[in-house]
């Protein structure tokens, strides 16, 4: 089992591990046990923790519940596996899920790829293979377990945030990850469709007239009642915060909107793609 690298020109996050670090340590020197001890009790090498203690790697939730019981921390230490969750993902990432654990509205349009708080993780993988020069291994694990956290926004029970996706025709019919994780995708989208708080437009290839030609976006609806944008393309990830570049963004969206299938029929197109009747 692999940990993950910390990244340590990350300030936010190396906050967050030097206190972990600190409390890991702690509680092993008062129980008066050794590295090698310590990792022998928990099942893991010796390397693994000095690494951990060193904070060059970031412990999942598993070596944290290990090492809360036996070091008798009564949940003292399995408390900090929601903190170092976050840390372990990326600083963009974590931004973006903050936005969107404000927002009570997220709309989305995307004609590059499924929309990640719409992916399955087998898609997402492909999406993250896909990229070049490649990530390494503990870092594609480390982008896809950020992707699919953000996810639990969707919420149903709750009804919010009320979310809106539009998809570009091209991005059904890219097939990432081959036949199969595609059509998973698809019937992924018709679960998540029949959601509440789900709305899910197509933008066909056929129309003569699309206003997302300039690429993907977002527009989040704040609970403080402001307006923010979002925008991702190569190698830059950027909030956007401007009024009057927010405002082009939300007319711009608007106008995608009307341009689209309605989701009754982008429900029938992604059927249809599916071969059901």
């Amino acid at each position: 089992m692999h940990e993950w690298n910390a990244d340590t020109e990350d300030d936010e996050s190396g906050a967050v591990m030097r206190t972990v670090v600190r409390q890991l340590k702690m509680w092993r020197e008062a129980a008066g046990m050794t590295q090698p001890e310590f990792a022998e009790a928990i099942g893991y090498g010796h390397e693994l923790v000095s690494s951990v203690e060193r904070g060059r790697r970031i412990p999942r939730p598993e070596y944290l519940d290990a090492a809360d019981q036996v070091l008798d921390a009564g949940g003292k230490i399995s408390a900090m596996k929601e903190d170092v969750a976050e840390a372990r993902y990326p600083k963009k990432v974590r931004d973006v899920k903050q936005l969107e654990a404000e927002a009570v509205e997220i709309c989305s349009y995307n004609n590059s790829v499924i929309d990640g708080l719409l992916q399955t993780k087998e898609y997402a993988e492909a999406v993250f293979n896909s990229r070049r020069p490649p990530f390494a291994r503990e870092e594609l694990e480390q982008q896809v377990a950020a992707r699919l956290a953000r996810q639990s926004i969707i919420d149903d029970s709750t009804a919010l945030p009320v979310l809106s996706f539009v998809q570009c025709e091209s991005t059904l019919r890219r097939p990432y990850g081959g036949r199969m994780v595609m059509r998973a995708q698809l019937e992924r989208l018709l679960q998540l469709s029949q959601l509440r708080n789900v709305d899910l437009q197509i933008m066909p290839l056929e129309r003569e007239a699309n206003a997302g030609v300039d690429g993907p976006f977002r527009v989040l609806r704040l609970q403080d009642g402001s307006t923010t944008g979002y925008n991702e393309v190569q190698l830059i990830s950027r909030a956007i915060a401007e009024p009057k570049l927010v405002q082009i963004l939300d007319i711009r969206y608007g106008t995608i909107r009307s341009q689209a299938l309605n989701p009754q029929e982008s429900l029938a197109f992604i059927k249809k793609l599916l071969g059901d009747p």
